[in-house]
């Protein structure tokens, strides 16, 4: 059983470059060419010496079981890029399997056959083939098209079919199709498009039935609106049993009972955080299971025979992690799971055994693996940390801040997690604000935070503005189309919470972020430039109109529900006046701009056309495009480029 996972250009407007301050632009290369920098000093070798420990931090998440049970597949990283490993025994050798210039993605072995599917793009193209691999021989083949967006990958419980997602049909839309490997062949030929999707929205196998009867089918619309179908494998029926109806819910399912009768899922239309819930397929009733539980479940983890299984809570950004009896719709928690961030829920073969992927902010993820008989614990995985002393990195402190605007008469309460340096202060601030929206700031392990507290001395603060997940469906939906900018006034909130803390400095403040993180940076260097030394956007929106016309098509309609759609006139020039592009004149903060070439999310062009504006009206601006990569950085040697780049642009900028 496999736990869900949601599915987590030459732009118009862009300002032309005159020829004298192209004239300017100090472009260098990198990294055998594929880093392009512009206007990036050059970096001191102390950078490096500095920062080498904090780069050769590792972590392993869990990949599967080996058939008889007994050893683990895990991704890790020892050269550029994460690779697929096999460990033999607790703490044991990381033995290598899969050895290419790319980073393997999703990870799935054939139940009943040693061969294993996984899916690997090319220079971050997102646009992912899905290979078969023999780990005795380390032979692979591809079995995708070459060409199409591929994943979800889904086997049926005797390992005969793998269902997938794919734009294969026309490369816009997320279909479903299925591979039949018949029990006495090896290939299972070309794939059978199952369903067709009928829309813009995100269309995903999650479970069959144990007959193989039925797929599970989810449609992910958006971060507030996802419905259940179930798909009739032998006649081509299609009904969708939850989600849809006049009142926008969130429903992800997670799989079916053993008798095939049932369905679990987790549901949001009666609460304002996900139940779980248990639904009869031939009466339609549902039955909410942990009503009693005022957080959201993130989904459920069957064993292989259906008759337990686990989910996990998240509970102010912390895991939780409960036992579930099918059976009895009981449930009761895991006590010996660390505190943190748990995800990752795999059974064994013969269900003995429970493996997770535990992090923290002094571990980065690891397996650790649980007898579910005694719920001993025994840790699998021991990630080096760079010779570093975890017991001194910084734990983050959970904090609420008043914002603008009230509930039921009272400040509305804002979270965040502030980590403080052990030195007396005031320290500089580097405010990063995650991606999403939907998005979570989680206390996870970070080694940028770590590092920028020891090397520059920076407290981290990182909120959880109006959208982010985790709060329940209201505070999600907060930021919603024309309610965009009260985000960004959560930040302006913060300046003023920065401003009262005696341990931190007001006049040193840098924000960060990523993606629409990046598009929250630019926003408020725009409104709050006054108030800030520093900004770094990572693969940010500069202006919402041309990065939605530019953004894959397979994910365009997926992004309109939550921005709006700029097709509308009215949402079109709300979307214009509120863009960080056409307010470039109130920029007056150093910046430096993060990009890949061949990001399919954000487009190149959003970082060029800012950079170009700023340029355009004499602003300090440092530029940084890998043309290796795609939205972030996934090699090695980039990301301690990039790490030392961005630790140079503070420590001039904002330690000035």
């Amino acid at each position: 059983m496999t736990t869900y996972r949601p599915f987590a250009l030459a732009a118009a407007g862009l300002i032309a470059l005159s020829s004298a301050v192209v004239a300017e632009v100090d472009r260098r290369t990198a990294n055998s060419g594929n880093v392009i920098l512009e206007d990036v000093p050059e970096i001191p070798a102390g950078i490096g010496e500095a920062l080498n420990r904090y780069q050769n931090i590792r972590s392993a998440s869990m990949a599967g079981w080996t058939p008889d049970g007994e050893a683990i597949y895990i991704e890790t990283r020892f050269g550029e890029v994460s690779q697929l490993h096999r460990v033999d025994e607790p703490l044991g050798m990381r033995r290598q399997l899969t050895w290419f210039d790319e980073p393997v993605g999703q990870v799935a072995r054939r139940p009943g056959h040693a061969e294993i599917a996984f899916t690997m793009d090319e220079g971050g193209s997102e646009f992912a083939q899905i290979f078969l691999l023999d780990p005795a021989t380390g032979e692979h083949r591809m079995i995708s098209d070459g060409e199409s967006r591929n994943g979800g990958l889904q086997w049926s419980d005797d390992g005969r079919y793998l269902a997938f997602q794919s734009t294969r049909r026309n490369g816009r839309s997320n279909d479903v199709w299925l591979f039949d490997f018949a029990a006495d062949e090896e290939s299972a030929g070309e794939p059978e498009m199952i369903l067709e999707s009928p829309d813009g929205s995100w269309w995903g196998p999650v479970d069959f039935a144990p007959d193989n009867s039925k797929l599970l089918i989810v449609q992910y619309i958006s971060a507030n609106d996802s419905r259940i179908h179930v798909l009739d494998l032998e006649n081509g029926d299609v009904e969708r049993i939850a989600g849809g109806g006049e009142t926008v819910s969130r429903n992800l399912p997670s799989g079916f009972s053993a008798d095939g009768e049932s369905v679990f899922f987790a549901t949001d239309a009666g609460s304002e955080f996900a139940e779980l819930a248990r639904m009869d397929l031939d009466r339609g009733e549902v039955t909410i299971l942990t009503g009693d539980i005022p957080w959201s479940v993130g989904g459920l983890a069957l064993n292989h025979a259906r008759d337990a299984g686990v989910f996990i809570t998240n509970e102010g950004g912390y895991s939780r992690v409960y036992r579930f009896d099918p059976a009895t719709n009981e449930y009761a928690r895991i006590e010996t799971v660390p505190d943190g961030v748990v995800g990752g829920a795999s059974f064994s073969p013969d269900d003995s055994k429970i493996a997770m992927v535990v992090n923290n902010a002094r571990s980065p993820s690891d397996v650790h693996v649980f007898d579910w008989a005694t719920g001993e614990r025994t840790r699998w995985t021991a990630s080096e940390v760079g010779g570093l002393d975890p017991e001194g990195f910084v734990m983050p402190e959970l904090i609420e801040y008043p914002t603008f605007d009230e509930v039921d008469g009272k400040p509305r309460m804002i979270p965040a997690f502030v980590y403080r340096p052990n030195s007396e202060g005031p320290h500089p601030v580097v405010v990063s604000i995650h991606g999403g929206p939907e998005g979570q700031a989680r206390p996870t392990f970070s080694a940028t935070y770590q590092l920028w507290i020891d090397r520059v001395g920076a407290a981290v603060v990182v909120p959880n503005v109006r959208g982010s997940s985790g709060y329940g469906k209201t505070y999600l939906q907060l930021d919603n189309g024309f309610k965009r900018e009260d985000s960004v006034r959560d930040i302006g909130a913060l300046l003023d919470w920065i401003a009262e803390q005696p341990d931190l400095d007001e006049d040193r403040v840098a924000v960060y972020g990523g993606s629409y993180g990046g598009y929250m940076v630019l926003a408020s260097s725009v409104h709050y430039s006054d108030r800030l030394e520093a900004a770094v956007d990572i693969v940010g929106i500069s202006n919402f109109v041309t990065f939605l016309e530019n953004t894959q098509d397979y994910r365009r309609d997926l992004r309109r529900v939550e921005y709006g759609d700029e097709r509308d006139p009215e949402m079109r020039a709300h979307l214009q006046a509120i863009s960080p592009l056409n307010n470039v004149e109130k920029i007056d903060v150093p910046m430096f701009v993060i990009q890949g070439e061949n990001d399919p999310r954000v487009p190149v062009t959003e970082a060029e056309q800012i950079v170009a504006a700023l340029r355009e009206q004499g602003s300090p601006v440092w530029y940084m495009n890998a043309l290796n990569e795609g939205h972030g950085y996934r090699r090695k040697e980039n990301r301690d480029l990039y790490s030392e780049a961005v630790v140079l642009f503070l420590e001039t900028f904002l330690l000035d």
